[in-house]
């Protein structure tokens, strides 16, 4: 009878393994939307570090240890306003203060744009200043992008990796 429950076993322990993985350390995403074209387009994969600001308890928001703030240029998956996986470009962080302006990123009052290839557009926001603990995201195709300028700045917590590949599907 031990002999037959082995595979078993084995079987779960190995998806136990994997699920922690998966939930901590790193994972893939297909892209859904155009809203970071031309960098990320759509259909393409992007591989996840979901260690790169710090470990969490598997399937909450609660963290072991935190180690990496999100810095202005990382491109990050993040739950917003909804809990809807989104992908976004960091423009700004705790402190900053930044403007949006025809889809320009302004950092207090001068031209900071961490990202050269946008198709710019899109409302514009600010100034404002960014609170400590939190960021403000943007797709890189500004003027087809749901993001901070409409949900806000959003809480570090709910930044879950920063993309370290992306996989064109072209």
């Amino acid at each position: 009878m031990r002999s037959s429950l082995r595979p078993v076993v084995q079987l779960a322990a190995f998806s136990a393994a994997m699920f922690f993985v998966r939930a901590s350390f790193a994972d893939h995403y297909k892209v859904p939307s155009g809203s970071m074209e031309p960098t990320v387009k759509i259909g393409d994969h992007v591989l996840v570090n979901k260690a790169a600001y710090g470990l969490r308890i598997p399937t909450t928001s609660d963290w072991v240890v935190r180690y990496g703030e999100p810095r202005r240029g990382d491109i990050v998956v993040l739950e917003a306003d909804e809990p809807t996986i989104l992908l976004k470009r960091v423009v700004a962080v705790g402190g900053d203060t930044v403007e949006v302006k025809d889809g320009q990123v302004l950092i207090d009052g001068l031209v900071n744009d961490v990202r050269v290839e946008c198709n710019y557009g899109g409302p514009d926001f600010g100034p404002a200043v960014v609170p400590d603990g939190q960021v403000l995201v943007l797709g890189d195709n500004r003027g087809n992008s749901r993001d901070g300028r409409t949900f806000g700045f959003v809480s570090r917590d709910r930044v879950y990796g920063r993309v370290i590949v992306v996989l064109p599907t072209h």
